[in-house]
């Protein structure tokens, strides 16, 4: 495996990324929480971009993975703001983002912030504002009042060690929603969903499709599918909606 190279933010982190360069807009893989640009979506878009001749960027975001920091110490504006200066420091021009579960959201908030420099956007499982809905909306009270007085909540996961779940990841996460105000996406858009996602539910990608609104929006469901979405016919839609994005963006830019 080859070392990454590092990108040095203004606020001090060092964001390790690895980059492939090729033709047209870029491809830019935004992972989930706590996990890292080693995985399997992110390994096999860049082999897909490298075959198709198409720049491609993977990073980790801080406190993930091989970039600085301690995951504890991360809340989503910070995570969404490592995203932004990866754009900005390492693509040229309006950019494919791909976001997987926590990236999807971090990808919303990037075309929220700054459409100009995304020409387009792929889904996997996307969780905006899980924060909220999803862990402080189903810790119980116990829960609740370990986290307000300790500061922190362990939450079992299936992917390894528990989650540490801290306040300021709670608190700060409500400074980033996107299901509560209007979210127009005016680029060519693709959410995938698998029906059997254990840690995003279905109705958070039909949530999204009934708020986000814009020209080109498309919900793709796969039944029995799960969270990691990466079997081989699912890696293979990604690639597939990936070059749909593509092509129509293309066209929209011609128009």
């Amino acid at each position: 495996m080859a070392d990454p190279d590092f990108l040095t933010t203004e606020s001090g982190r060092r964001l390790a990324y690895h980059q492939s360069s090729g033709q047209g807009s870029g491809v830019v893989f935004l992972g989930g929480f706590k996990s890292d640009m080693e995985g399997t979506k992110a390994l096999w878009l860049e082999a897909w971009a490298r075959a198709s001749g198409r720049a491609f960027l993977r990073f980790d975001y801080s406190g993930h993975g091989q970039s600085s920091g301690a995951f504890e110490a991360g809340a989503i504006g910070d995570w969404a703001a490592d995203a932004r200066a990866v754009l900005d420091g390492l693509t040229h021009g309006p950019q494919i983002l791909v976001g997987s579960s926590m990236g999807g959201w971090i990808s919303l908030l990037l075309a929220r912030a700054m459409p100009e420099r995304v020409a387009g956007l792929v889904t996997i499982a996307a969780a905006p504002d899980f924060t909220e809905d999803g862990m402080w909306a189903g810790f119980d009270a116990a829960q609740r009042r370990m986290l307000l007085e300790d500061g922190q909540v362990a939450l079992p996961s299936e992917y390894g060690e528990p989650y540490i779940i801290t306040r300021r990841l709670i608190e700060e996460g409500r400074d980033n929603l996107v299901m509560r105000s209007p979210l127009h996406l005016p680029f060519p858009v693709r959410f995938l969903q698998g029906t059997r996602d254990a840690d995003v539910d279905m109705s958070v990608a039909l949530r999204l499709l009934d708020h986000a609104s814009g020209p080109d929006i498309r919900l793709t469901l796969v039944k029995g599918a799960d969270h990691r979405f990466s079997d081989p016919d699912c890696l293979a839609l990604i690639g597939a909606s990936v070059e749909d994005v593509l092509a129509r963006s293309a066209l929209a830019s011609l128009g």
